[in-house]
């Protein structure tokens, strides 16, 4: 051992030893390694006494029991996989929380990564999870590349995608029909008599089909051809208010502004305030969502409301019950959405 190693604290020494094993707890609590490995795969095996020794040598040792080897041994890691684009995003954490809440309730962990919007990104940490032998996966929407598809369908595991819905998914999926909360948004400003609409959307798949939607029924039913402005950033406040300056610059004099999330719905109505413009006289907002700020602003905000935590919750139910052996239960649970008529629009 050179000078600099023997300055080194004996638990910084890295990958010289192996630390805490069964092995040890075992010498301490004067019990076999057999013995240890039974009363931590099945307490009712051991006597009370011996699993009350084995307890304490681990409360003293600080022993952390190998889940990897139980899983091999039981083939049930306990562990389920979480995959959304962004873990700062309320939409992604709300139902996240919520899936999570519920599957802790049952005994499992959670494993949680942050894919991004890219679906490269997202295979590379499918494959990631799946080596860590996960029970079941939870992911983000219904688009993945065709090698992510192959290796979850190859893992043979419950597989929940969530936010969105389709005809064909991996194995179920949790949520809601987003070109159809354009359409809707699209009738209900043309009932409201706007005599002009823009789009403001940021750039992942999910917003641009919304927005894509609206334009689409806009002008379907009559409307002139929309405006837009299509960010490939993320929603923002900037992006909002720098939206409705493009919009104005475009040519659009007033009417109806549809926003692919309330975030920029709320920036839009910052940036109407700052140009002197009249809300919803001259310049409408509706936004999608619901989020907790949007009843509050000045003005509240119409949007699309759709349940995030129960998505999270739902996923939860319908994959348990298939780890449970339930059955398979239904392929697509749709659970709608609803516009929320406040003062923007």
């Amino acid at each position: 051992m050179n000078d600099d190693q023997a300055k080194k604290p004996r638990a910084a020494r890295k990958g010289q030893g192996r630390g805490v094993t069964m092995e040890t707890v075992g010498r301490l609590a004067g019990v076999s390694q057999v013995t240890v490995s039974r009363a931590l795969s099945d307490p009712s095996k051991v006597s009370p006494a011996t699993l009350a020794k084995i307890q304490e040598a681990i409360a003293q040792t600080g022993f952390v029991p190998n889940a990897l080897a139980g899983a091999l041994a039981s083939s049930k890691s306990m562990l389920i996989s979480a995959l959304v684009p962004s873990i700062t995003n309320i939409v992604y954490s709300s139902m996240v929380k919520a899936f999570s809440e519920e599957m802790r309730g049952a005994g499992y962990q959670i494993l949680l990564s942050e894919t991004g919007f890219g679906p490269e990104d997202e295979e590379k940490l499918i494959a990631a999870h799946l080596s860590r032998r996960p029970d079941a996966m939870f992911l983000t929407g219904i688009h993945h590349s065709a090698q992510a598809r192959r290796m979850l369908l190859g893992a043979e595991i419950p597989v929940a995608e969530v936010w969105d819905i389709t005809d064909s998914p991996i194995d179920f999926c949790v949520g809601f029909n987003h070109a159809e909360t354009g359409r809707a948004a699209a009738e209900y400003a043309r009932r409201k008599g706007y005599p002009q609409a823009g789009v403001v959307s940021a750039g992942d798949e999910r917003a641009r089909r919304r927005s894509e939607a609206f334009a689409r029924e806009w002008e379907r039913i009559g409307g002139a051809p929309v405006a837009k402005m299509l960010f490939d950033a993320q929603a923002s406040l900037a992006n909002g208010r720098a939206g409705l300056r493009g919009l104005l610059a475009q040519g659009f004099t007033g009417g109806v502004v549809h926003c692919s999330s309330d975030l920029l719905a709320h920036g839009v109505l910052i940036e109407a305030r700052a140009q002197g413009l009249d809300v919803p006289g001259q310049i409408a907002v509706i936004g999608f969502g619901d989020q907790d700020f949007a009843a509050t602003v000045e003005p509240g905000i119409t949007t699309v409301r759709v349940d995030m935590a129960a998505f999270g919750r739902a996923a939860a139910q319908a994959m348990l019950a298939r780890l449970q052996g339930a059955g398979d239960g239904p392929s697509v649970i749709d659970l709608g959405f609803e516009i929320v008529e406040r003062q923007s629009a």
